[in-house]
């Protein structure tokens, strides 16, 4: 069975940090892909961050280079995303997504329920 559960989210000031976290079950853990997607209001999902399992590659989407940071923790079936300098534009629900790899900012088919992230100004 694939779980995620994402935690994390939260109200910040514009410059702050918040990190996520995505509890992944064994199997979803070993098996897939996992990373992160976003979706602020009036915008479609897009992929902020991934470590590709099919060809050992990180991903990040442009807009978050430099300041968000994907990270795991295998023994735990963790997988974090540090979002460091965080701006009003990073305001989002964000997702875990785990799933084949497909292509970065394609997401798998297992989704988590989401956790809000909203930045003020």
């Amino acid at each position: 069975e694939v779980q995620l559960v994402e935690s994390g989210g939260g109200l910040v000031q514009a410059g702050g940090s918040l990190r996520l976290s995505c509890a992944a079950s064994t199997s979803t853990f070993d098996d897939y892909t996992i990373g992160w997607f976003r979706q602020a209001p009036g915008k479609e999902r897009e992929g902020v961050s991934c470590f590709s399992k099919s060809d050992g590659s990180t991903y990040y989407a442009d807009s978050v280079k430099g300041r968000f940071t994907i990270s795991s923790d295998s023994a735990k079936n963790m997988v974090y995303l540090q979002m460091n300098s965080l701006k009003p534009e990073d305001t989002a629900v964000y997702y875990c997504n785990a799933g084949r790899f497909a292509g970065w900012g394609i997401p798998g088919d297992y989704w988590g329920q989401g956790t809000q992230v909203t930045v003020s100004s």
